[in-house]
């Protein structure tokens, strides 16, 4: 390797190595990896670089350190079947991250170009700026700069604004969001949620003992508005969460009509409105409206996260709420997190150079090729077994089957060929959506991805015949 003539790719190249010697290995036993500084000779990079490397592993659970040892990889089981297993999001999440195995479940934008690099330089840069104290001044709410760039970016007109001091920034999105929860005191109360729901957000909502009522989409993108009002009227709700603009992962687009109407309603009824602008961005519909352009500033919140434009090395939530500013307070100096000021001061360098609006153009641009290509290999590969909707923003495919057939049986199906994907029924807490999954296109496409197409298509066929043979008299 040859850090001059790429060495701005450099930390994904030791990245890819390690995942390569990883994967290569039996995956049963663990083995020892080369410490930082032999990494570091053997490819020609420097500490810093495998540093950052290791670091992505370890994150991802693929790799762990022992002290005065050095890094080695987890043992993964040879056997990877889910059957019985108590908890199916569980099972996917985890085998999604085992070393060797093709994750069609996926959802990260950044995995297809990623603000990775540009955001690790800039943070030398003004480590070389800001030299680091021995005790480093963590800011509890955030790093001014950074809370500053995001209040000015969502601020859209004198009735939609945000200052500094209505942002705070924690470790992760789960972490934010449940402060907020806790802040607005909606533990124990009634959520509505678009259905299919993130899953992120239904285990937030059930760790808050929050009971969820789910409101299906339509094919259209749209609520059954009569079905909604009825719901409002009869039940206690006190917060309504709801993508921002693309639904995710339903991948369709609300009119904007029905969102002011809806946002007319939460506000008569002064029902908390969580907005998630995770995948705000990307929305392919170029003035696609958000609820926010019509919501009751007094009762909205929205939430997001680094990581889907930058990638993993930004794994920080945020929220903004002009409301019980002394009880997040409160909360964020309890939870006191411990984040890195360089780090956070990077992320808000990228947005004043307008560096994130430039990648996130790039981005879109490469989602929609993805999902394209995505598409006509579906088209090509799955036998009119899947009915396809080409998704309107973010990063896959809602589908359905064209017969009834159980997809947590097809996911259990797949492992055994090592290959993964989002059943439909992790989106929902009532089970629903069986015959559906969400199919990512943010995916490694230097992966054989047709014939595990083919191995979906089979799969499916096979439970079909299965399910078809058990309800014959």
């Amino acid at each position: 390797m040859n850090p001059s003539k790429d060495s701005t790719f450099a930390y994904q190249a030791v990245y890819r190595y390690l995942v390569e010697l990883i994967e290569a290995a039996h995956p049963e036993g663990e083995q020892k990896l080369p410490s930082l500084r032999q990494l570091a000779q053997r490819l020609n990079v420097s500490v810093s670089t495998t540093k950052y490397a290791y670091s992505l592993l370890e994150d991802q659970g693929r790799i762990y350190a022992r002290p005065k040892l050095g890094y080695y990889t987890r043992a993964m089981p040879s056997a990877l079947v889910s059957e019985g297993s108590p908890n199916l999001l569980d099972s996917v999440f985890a085998s999604a991250r085992q070393p060797g195995m093709l994750a069609l479940s996926s959802d990260a934008p950044a995995m297809l170009l990623s603000l990775e690099n540009p955001l690790l330089m800039t943070e030398r840069e003004l480590t070389r700026q800001y030299p680091r104290s021995h005790a480093p001044l963590y800011q509890p709410f955030g790093e001014t700069e950074l809370r500053s760039v995001l209040a000015d970016r969502y601020t859209r007109s004198t009735r939609c604004y945000w200052r500094a001091e209505h942002v705070y920034i924690g470790s992760d999105l789960r972490s934010v969001l449940e402060l907020s929860l806790e802040a607005l005191q909606l533990t124990g109360t009634v959520a509505l949620v678009e259905s299919p729901c993130s899953w992120a957000i239904l285990r937030q909502l059930q760790a808050a003992r929050i009971r969820v009522i789910e409101l299906p989409l339509g094919d259209d993108g749209r609520f059954d508005l009569p079905q909604l009002q009825l719901l409002l009227q009869r039940e206690p709700i006190s917060v309504a969460v709801l993508s921002s603009t693309v639904n995710i992962p339903h991948g369709s687009l609300m009119p904007g009509e029905d969102k002011k109407l809806i946002c007319r309603w939460l506000a008569e009824r002064r029902i908390w409105l969580f907005e998630n602008d995770s995948y705000g961005e990307f929305c392919f519909a170029p003035g696609a409206t958000r609820y926010r352009d019509f919501a009751d500033p007094e009762r909205l919140v929205v939430f997001s996260t680094f990581d889907k434009i930058i990638g993993s090395e930004a794994p920080y939530g945020y929220v903004l709420s002009r409301f019980q500013g002394p009880e997040l307070h409160r909360l964020f100096l309890e939870r006191a997190f411990r984040l890195s000021p360089i780090r956070q001061k990077a992320i808000a360098r990228l947005y004043t150079t307008r560096r994130i609006d430039q990648h996130t153009q790039m981005l879109r641009s490469l989602l929609v090729g993805r999902m394209q290509r995505m598409q006509e290999m579906l088209h090509e590969h799955t036998d009119g077994q899947l009915r396809i909707v080409a998704p309107l923003g973010g990063a896959a495919f809602w589908v359905e089957a064209t017969r009834p057939v159980n997809m947590r049986r097809v996911f259990e199906r797949l492992l055994a060929k090592r290959i993964v994907i989002a059943p439909g029924e992790i989106f929902s807490q009532q089970g629903a959506w069986q015959h559906h999954l969400r199919l990512s296109y943010t995916l490694d496409w230097s992966k054989d991805i047709a014939h595990a197409l083919k191995m979906l298509t089979q799969a499916i066929h096979d439970e079909s015949a299965v399910s078809a043979a058990q309800s014959t008299p």
